[in-house]
């Protein structure tokens, strides 16, 4: 979406597929992070954008072993984008596709889904498609895939992803926030597990990690004992917990984390979690992929206008690109590890002496937190052109 918006400004024909009739999903990454917000000003887009129902979070906190740590802070970035915003996706997406529609050349297709590639030799020259009047074929000197990690148009074009092994899987569901609720807390840590916390106004987005492949041993001891459990973990939670009363009011988020070693094929390229699949650690991946949108267009905006983009540009960006998503994703990998690491001797998630230095380096630890998840590693710019 960003992309195609991205490029009919730069006054290119560009078509959008969404399978579905609409993009309401539930448990999608939907914090927009500084970056992204920063993009949206370039875009002339940002006020627009901040008048939708928003929550807005300056600084985030964490408690482990029942100590409350202020990690990051959001207001040590450059004014005036040095906050975070919890967008539901589907927002989001519906904001774009609206100014989408004021751009000339912008034009989005809901219930097509693409089925294959169409390809003259070695070239990908366009997909097959099937919509609600049948099969359609279209042509394109570009064909992006965006289409996630399980990408229909990655694996017709024999692109296969590395895959980077996560011991830990993460269970979604809601719960109503308590009255008299602490600031805004990314979750609760202890020797027990983490348990996540994410403030959306009036409720709470919350989730706790688990062992990979331990949700069936998790649902076969009970609710009640999920209840305890979180409560166990997150105290903050024991007036609101009973809300959870099913157990279709938890979803399991299968944490995947890899990336293609090549991210194009002639005529064809892939961004965002078809390229690589981010964890939710940092919950950067909506943002990273919208920074692979922002770069491929600066690359291939003024190539498209006079044809077909040259295989060594779309090298270029994937060169460009993967560096930054290899440094955060060493950083989840790292996260992964700490998050699975069996409990410690002394009952703790943290030793004693690690906990006194995290309390003395706060200010330090808030501004490079603040930095690497509000702005990441190579934020990109919108250039503008012809």
């Amino acid at each position: 979406m960003m992309l195609g918006y991205l490029l009919a400004r730069r006054g290119l024909s560009v078509t959008v597929l969404e399978k579905h009739a609409d993009f309401l999903r539930d448990f999608r990454g939907d914090t927009i992070h500084p970056s992204t917000i920063t993009v949206l000003g370039e875009l002339g887009l940002r006020d627009r954008f901040l008048e939708l129902p928003l929550a807005h979070v300056s600084t985030l906190d964490v408690v482990i072993d029942a100590e409350r740590f202020s990690l990051v802070d959001f207001g040590t970035l450059p004014s005036p984008d040095d906050f975070l915003v919890f967008a539901p996706q589907w927002d989001f997406l519906n904001f774009l596709a609206r100014e989408g529609a004021t751009v000339a050349g912008f034009e989005l297709l809901m219930n097509t889904a693409v089925t294959g590639l169409l390809r003259e030799g070695d070239r990908i020259v366009g997909v097959t498609t099937t919509g609600p009047d049948g099969p359609v074929e279209i042509r394109a000197s570009l064909t992006v895939a965006a289409d996630g990690r399980a990408s229909t148009l990655r694996e017709a074009a024999h692109l296969r992803p590395l895959e980077l092994g996560v011991p830990i899987d993460v269970l979604w569901f809601y719960l109503p926030k308590p009255r008299n609720a602490p600031p805004p807390t990314l979750g609760y840590i202890d020797e027990r597990g983490l348990v996540l916390t994410i403030d959306r106004a009036d409720y709470y987005q919350s989730g706790l990690v688990i062992a990979k492949g331990g949700f069936d041993e998790l649902r076969a001891a009970g609710l009640p004992a999920l209840r305890e459990r979180l409560v166990a973990i997150a105290p903050v939670l024991a007036p609101v917990v009973d809300a959870l009363r099913d157990w279709d009011q938890v979803k399991l988020l299968s944490v995947q984390l890899d990336r293609l070693p090549q991210w194009w094929r002639d005529g064809l390229v892939c961004i965002g979690d078809a390229a690589h699949a981010m964890s939710p650690v940092g919950g950067v991946g909506v943002n990273y992929a919208i920074q692979d949108a922002v770069a491929l267009a600066n690359a291939v905006a003024p190539l498209l206008a006079a044809g077909p983009v040259p295989a060594s540009a779309l090298a270029a960006v994937q060169a460009r690109r993967e560096r930054p998503v290899i440094r955060m994703q060493r950083i989840q990998r790292f996260a992964h590890e700490r998050l699975n690491r069996p409990i410690s001797r002394a009952g703790r998630a943290i030793p004693r002496p690690a906990r006194v230095v995290l309390r003395l380096t706060q200010p330090l630890v808030r501004r490079t937190m603040a930095r690497l998840i509000g702005l990441g590693f190579l934020p990109e710019h919108v250039r503008s052109g012809p």
